[in-house]
């Protein structure tokens, strides 16, 4: 089922240079880049991506740490591209993410428990055509 996604470089995958990386992987598992931009995302921005978790301890944190530097914003669209996306990007937690998964390979923890896990993606069909109209209004989908 061809279907569509979001996948965002955060901060911390932008300061380290692997936005090329991370779009060889895309390319290479034959998955096709619709759209992509660099963006400096703001408050209103993030508030309406990360509703869900306005009420969580980490909030504020996640807030600082994705606007402290521009993301590269990407809608991908492929077979099971949603559950394929999130295969490559391993788990959330970059220590517990396999090798060979982009947060395996680059994520980091910081201390005080900050997690710097390089990349985003939806998880769900629902959640990918949310998160593709926030960050690109211009499409239509």
């Amino acid at each position: 089922m061809t279907e569509r996604t979001l996948a965002i470089v955060k901060p911390d995958g932008v300061i380290q240079k692997k936005v090329g990386e991370i779009i060889r992987r895309i390319e290479r598992k034959g998955y096709d880049i619709i759209d992509i931009k660099m963006v400096q995302a703001d408050e209103a921005l993030l508030r309406a991506h990360y509703a869900e978790l306005a009420d969580r301890p980490f909030f504020p944190g996640l807030m600082h740490y994705m606007m402290e530097h521009p993301v590269v914003a990407i809608v991908v669209e492929g077979d099971n591209v949603i559950k394929g996306w999130r295969t490559l990007m391993g788990l959330t937690n970059p220590t517990e993410a396999a090798p060979g998964t982009i947060r395996g390979d680059f994520g980091r923890d910081w201390p005080g428990d900050e997690v710097r896990n390089v990349v985003h993606g939806s998880d769900s069909p629902e959640s990918a055509q949310h998160e593709i109209k926030l960050w690109f209004p211009e499409l239509n989908n």
